[in-house]
């Protein structure tokens, strides 16, 4: 099975990533802008959490709370769920599963590499099973 630094090298380790004093408006904004689901909060060079749109509407929409006035560090999930370039795709599947979760910082030596979605995984499985169909084709036909 692939590791995750297999889908990094394919897929590119881009991280947007927001402030957590920025407001929420920015976020949903920088989102919009780079087609992602969700959005790494740095504070400096520390990981501080990941802001979804998922939290967007739970926190902000459903709550009545204003997009411009309300920060990021009042709706973002602290509790960040990280893999490391080692780890394979099996694994990230299982916890996003497990967790809930659909996106994955990629950590390595306290620093953010990449991001992995549920869709990023779910194609790299996609593509293994395709390779392996095709193998065992082949097998049976020759």
């Amino acid at each position: 099975m692939r590791q995750v630094k297999h889908l990094l090298a394919d897929k590119g380790s881009v991280v947007h990533s927001v402030s957590p004093a920025a407001p929420v408006i920015d976020a949903i904004r920088m989102m919009a802008e780079h087609h992602v689901g969700a959005l790494i909060v740095m504070d400096g060079q520390r990981l501080a959490g990941i802001v979804s749109e998922r939290d967007y509407a739970r926190k902000v929409v459903l709550k009545g709370r204003s997009s411009s006035a309300t920060p990021i560090a009042e709706i973002m999930t602290t509790e960040v769920v990280t893999v490391s370039p080692e780890d394979s795709v099996d694994h990230c599947m299982r916890l996003c599963t497990e967790r809930r979760v659909r996106h994955l910082p990629v950590v390595d030596a306290d620093r953010v590499g990449g991001v992995l979605s549920i869709g990023d995984l779910v194609k790299a499985v996609i593509s293994e099973q395709t390779e392996q169909i095709e193998q065992l084709q082949r097998y049976i036909a020759g």
